[in-house]
Parts: structure tokens; C-alpha cells; sequence
């Protein structure tokens, strides 16, 4: 049986998918590479509540290092870029090829995400993003497409389900301006 990495934005974006692949016994473990998400409070509750989330199902958690900094460098230039604009095109592919990284070094076959779940995503874009990352790895990406088979209405069953922290943005500092449908919410955030 082949071996999965799940990349994880958050755990109301995974849950509906980590309950999934639990279910059919698949051999996974979630990755959580978000340097991305800021300010480090928000970070962490995003971390431990996807952790929760692994712990409670028995499904192997990962977690990297947290470098914002050089998140922030990767996408200089990017800062005013509307969502799905080439900041994002950016920030998928420097997550996605770090956790390509992670995954040749550590045993994995393939890798997949839940990056394009939230419908204010372009799914088209994160697997152009992965696919360049493939490509440089060597790592498969696994092209999934998780918003179909039901996984949206579990998802946000689950959320409701579990009480489970639910933020109301993507977690990039410049998409705090950007309606979020990340956990069901949709609303225009407060600056951080």
C-alpha cells in the first residue's frame, strides 16, 4: 500500500478528508507547513487543533518548522495581489515543494492536499503549483479533487459536530481583507 502525505491547511479544510482516508484505512499521515498564517497566535491554534483533530482519530501528525519570515520573502513584491493572484500561486508552491521535500526524505509515495478545499480558492492553480513542485522533487502529487463525494457537507458537519475552532480567514496577513468560506463562514475580517 502506498504511502501518503496529506498536506493540511487547517483542520476545518482536512477533517472531512482525514476522516476519509481513517476510515478506509489508508497508510497517511497529515502535514501541517503553514508559514503562511500569521500572527503566531493564530499559527498555533490552527496547529493544535488540527493535531486534535489527528490525535482523536489516531492519524500521524506532522508538524513543521513555523518561518514566516521567509513565507514573507517568498511573496515580497505580492503583498497587494487579490486572491488567486500570483501571491497565492507563490505561497501554494512553497508549501507544496517543502512538503515534497519532507516526503522523499521520510518514506512517502505520494502527496496531496487540501489547499484548493475552500470554494475562494482555485484548485487549478494549487495543483499548477504542485505539479511545478513535482516536478523539481520527483514527488507524485496526487490531484484529488476532495471537495467532491460529499466531503464538503461532511466537513461542515464535522465542524459543527466537534466545535471545532473555526477562523475567518485564510491566515496570510493579506487576506484578512478577503471574504473567508473556510468552516462555512463567510464575512470580511478585521485587520490582525
Amino acid at each position: 500500500m502506498s504511502k501518503l502525505l496529506l498536506v493540511s491547511c487547517c483542520a476545518p479544510c482536512s477533517c472531512a478528508v482525514i476522516a476519509k482516508l481513517a476510515e478506509e484505512k489508508r497508510n497517511f499521515a497529515v502535514l501541517f507547513y503553514n508559514p503562511n498564517i500569521q500572527p503566531a497566535e493564530e499559527y498555533e491554534k490552527r496547529r493544535q487543533e488540527n493535531e486534535r483533530f489527528c490525535q482523536e482519530r489516531n492519524v500521524p501528525f506532522i508538524s513543521l518548522e513555523y518561518d514566516p519570515e521567509n513565507w514573507l520573502q517568498a511573496v515580497k513584491g505580492f503583498e497587494n495581489e487579490p486572491e488567486r493572484g500570483e501571491r497565492c500561486s507563490v505561497c501554494f508552491h512553497l508549501r507544496l515543494k517543502r512538503a515534497m521535500e519532507y516526503a522523499k526524505e521520510n518514506g512517502f509515495d505520494a502527496v496531496s492536499s487540501v489547499l484548493g478545499v475552500s470554494r475562494y480558492k482555485d484548485m487549478a492553480q494549487v495543483n499548477r503549483a504542485a505539479q511545478k513542485a513535482s516536478e523539481e522533487t520527483g514527488v507524485f502529487y496526487d490531484e484529488t479533487n476532495w471537495r467532491k463525494g460529499g466531503l464538503e457537507q461532511q466537513r461542515q458537519q464535522l465542524v459543527k459536530e466537534t466545535g471545532m475552532y473555526a477562523q475567518d480567514y485564510f491566515g496570510c496577513p493579506f487576506s484578512v481583507r478577503t471574504p473567508s468560506s473556510i468552516c462555512g463562514k463567510s464575512r470580511l475580517s478585521k485587520s490582525i
